[in-house]
């Protein structure tokens, strides 16, 4: 028993460094190029989708100035807020993460590329 409950921390310990190791700002920024047509990160300019500048610890949909879906303003009123675990939820499945959402990209399917992505967005903070 004892030996199992070491092996299973030993195990989430693993995968935690694992996951912080894969986090690449400059692997980031060259899978947001999928992004850049419908989103900025560098300032508060919204454009197809809202301004990502500032992104993490913002609740969803509630970007100023930008009409949201009444899915994605609605996640936001019921607690969603931008960070590492929601983020990496969303960007893997937009439309199963928020059913309704008007995001139309599909999500990333790769893990490094989520992670990435999120470390290039944690360097753009309000």
């Amino acid at each position: 028993m004892h030996t199992t409950i070491c092996l299973g921390v030993f195990g989430v310990m693993l995968a935690m460094a694992g996951h912080a190791a894969a986090q690449d700002a400059a692997a980031g920024e060259k899978v947001f190029a999928k992004c850049k047509a419908c989103h900025v990160v560098d300032k508060d300019q919204n454009r197809v989708g809202p301004s990502l500048k500032g992104v993490i610890g913002r609740s969803a949909g509630t970007h100023e100035g930008f009409k949201y879906s009444k899915a994605m303003a609605e996640a936001g009123k019921t607690g969603v807020v931008w960070d590492e675990a929601t983020l990496t939820t969303y960007l893997h499945d937009p439309k199963g993460f928020v059913k309704g959402t008007k995001m139309a990209f599909p999500g990333l399917k790769a893990d490094a590329d989520v992670a990435n992505v999120i470390a290039y967005l944690k360097q753009f903070p309000k």
